[in-house]
C-alpha cells in the first residue's frame, strides 16, 4: 500500500527542506510518494526544490502563478497513486512525528477519514484570537451538519484517495478544510480524529493564514450546507 503526500508551498524557504527531510525520514510500514506544488513561490523555494527534480520519490509540480492552498491542493490530487493520501503543510507548526497516529485508523478501524486535532493534543504558543477561531469554526461545523469534531480547521487531514477524489472540489484558498469537511459531513462519512502536537508560528516566522479567512471558512461551512 502507497501513502502520497501532498505539501502545497508558497514562499517556504526556511523551512521546505526540514519539512522534506523529516518527511523522508519518517519510518513507515507504507511505500511514500512525497508530491509537493510550489504555489509560485517569490522567494528561493523554488531554487532550493530544484535539488529534488530527479528523486524518484518526490514529484515537483511549478505552478505559472500564485492561486491559493486549496488549488494546490487540488492540482497535487490529479497526481497521486497511493491509496491513502495525507495533506502536509510546509510550515513546520505540524509534527510529522504524528504520521503513525494518524495512519493507525486506516488500518485498526478501517478508516476512511482521519483528522488530527490539535485539541485532543498538544498545543504551544496558538494566540487566543486563532484558538477561538478554530472553535467557532468547530462549533459551527458540527451544528449545520450534526457531526461531532474537536478541531475542523486542523491541516493534518487524511483520506482514502478514492474518497477526496469523489468530493469534486472547488476550493481556491484556505477554504480547503471547510468545503473538504461540509462535503465529506454530507456524504455520510465518518471522521476519525486522532490526537497531534501543534506549535503555532506567527506572521513574523511566515504564517499566511489571515482573520478574514476565518470569516471565509464560516461562509463556506454555511454555503455547502445548502449546495455541492
Amino acid at each position: 500500500m502507497k501513502l502520497s503526500i501532498i505539501i502545497p508551498v508558497y514562499n517556504e524557504e526556511n523551512n521546505i527542506e526540514q519539512v522534506i527531510s523529516e518527511v523522508k525520514k519518517i519510518p513507515l510500514r507504507l511505500e511514500k510518494e512525497i508530491i509537493i506544488v510550489d504555489d509560485a513561490s517569490k522567494d528561493k523555494t523554488r531554487q532550493i526544490l530544484k535539488k529534488y527534480s530527479k528523486s524518484a520519490e518526490i514529484k515537483i509540480i511549478l505552478l505559472k502563478q500564485n492561486s491559493g492552498k486549496g488549488f494546490a491542493i487540488r492540482e497535487g490530487l490529479k497526481t497521486i497513486t497511493g491509496e491513502i493520501v495525507l495533506i502536509q503543510d510546509a510550515d513546520l507548526e505540524y509534527s510529522i512525528a504524528d504520521y503513525p497516529a494518524i495512519l493507525a485508523p486506516f488500518f485498526l478501524k478501517k478508516a476512511k477519514v482521519v483528522y488530527g486535532s490539535r485539541f485532543l493534543g498538544e498545543i504551544t504558543g496558538m494566540r487566543l484570537q486563532n484558538l477561538l477561531a478554530n472553535k467557532i469554526l468547530t462549533f459551527t461545523a458540527n451544528i449545520l451538519y450534526n457531526i461531532i469534531l474537536t478541531d475542523e480547521a486542523t491541516a493534518y487531514k487524511a483520506f482514502r484517495s478514492e474518497v477526496i477524489k469523489k468530493l469534486s472540489l472547488k476550493c481556491e484558498r484556505f477554504e480547503f478544510c471547510p468545503e473538504v469537511t461540509a462535503k465529506l459531513a454530507k456524504r455520510g462519512y465518518k471522521i476519525y480524529e486522532v490526537p497531534i502536537h501543534y506549535q503555532a508560528r506567527d506572521t513574523k516566522s511566515g504564517k499566511k493564514i489571515k482573520l478574514r479567512d476565518a470569516f471565509e471558512a464560516i461562509w463556506t461551512l454555511i454555503k455547502y450546507r445548502f449546495k455541492d
